[in-house]
């Protein structure tokens, strides 16, 4: 007989349930790697049988955590995915971590701070400080907004590969508007996002609220994928330097780069 463990998993360290262990490491690959990876490379680098490899995969796609690129024939990380990043945060981790850097931020340049992150299409807002004297605003912890139109959703979605971003936004319907600006159709987007990786932070102006700017910089892990992003917000009448608030941003993204054990990326 074979002894087995108070946890359930036998003895000889051999997983009792292969399929779930599989699943699991198909995950954690793709969550490892920069951009999708094609099924065959699965089954190679975890040495999973193709075929099982490929029944795995389309489950995972029918519950959306993976998506299939036909094109690239690659499969990437699904929006799924991205609502157990938002559940983990939710769970405070990050936000322990993140709420103190950025009430330092919001003293310092007087305005607004807030972390969010990532979930599917949109933006969860984690941690909000408020500046002396602001005016409250819509992105107070648990909001949702749409990614593609706010400081924080544009930071991670630029730096999230290109496959992923079109899995996310296929067409038009995968856009929504507030207040008549930002992107509506997918090629917008890619312009956007293209201008965001150039400068190195994001920017909106009322597509959120109306007379309200913001810029954003994202939080990247050890691969450079967005867990999180930090943006600052002001009235559009503020005499405030952009410039300046997007170099106070970037600092605190980085010092929670940090602090989360993911170092200071170029």
């Amino acid at each position: 007989m074979s002894s087995e463990r108070a946890d359930g998993v036998a003895g000889d360290d051999r997983p009792q349930v292969p399929a779930a262990d599989h699943t699991l490491r198909i995950l954690r690959f793709l969550a490892r790697r920069a951009g999708p990876v094609a099924a065959s490379a699965l089954a190679r680098e975890l040495g999973i049988p193709r075929s099982t490899v490929y029944h795995l995969l389309a489950t995972l796609e029918a519950h959306g955590f993976v998506v299939h690129l036909p094109q690239e024939r690659r499969w990437g990380l699904g929006t799924s995915a991205f609502e157990l990043a938002g559940g983990y945060a939710r769970q405070e981790p990050l936000a322990r971590l993140g709420r103190p850097l950025l009430a330092g931020l919001a003293d310092r340049l007087g305005e607004s701070a807030h972390l969010a992150v990532m979930t599917g299409r949109d933006v969860l807002y984690i941690v909000e400080e408020r500046a002396l004297r602001r005016p409250a605003l819509i992105t107070d912890v648990g909001v949702r907004l749409p990614a593609h139109l706010t400081a924080t959703g544009r930071a991670m979605l630029a730096a999230l590969p290109r496959e992923q971003v079109r899995a996310l936004y296929p067409d038009l319907a995968a856009f929504t508007e507030r207040t008549g600006r930002g992107p509506a159709r997918p090629g917008e987007l890619r312009d956007l996002l293209r201008e965001v990786r150039r400068e190195g932070f994001a920017r909106e102006d009322g597509e959120i609220t109306a007379g309200f700017r913001s810029v954003g910089v994202s939080v990247r892990d050890h691969v450079g994928w967005p867990v999180a992003a930090v943006a600052v917000t002001w009235a559009e009448e503020a005499a405030v330097d952009p410039a300046a608030i997007a170099t106070a941003v970037t600092e605190t993204a980085q010092q929670l780069q940090r602090r989360l054990g993911y170092g200071t990326r170029a």
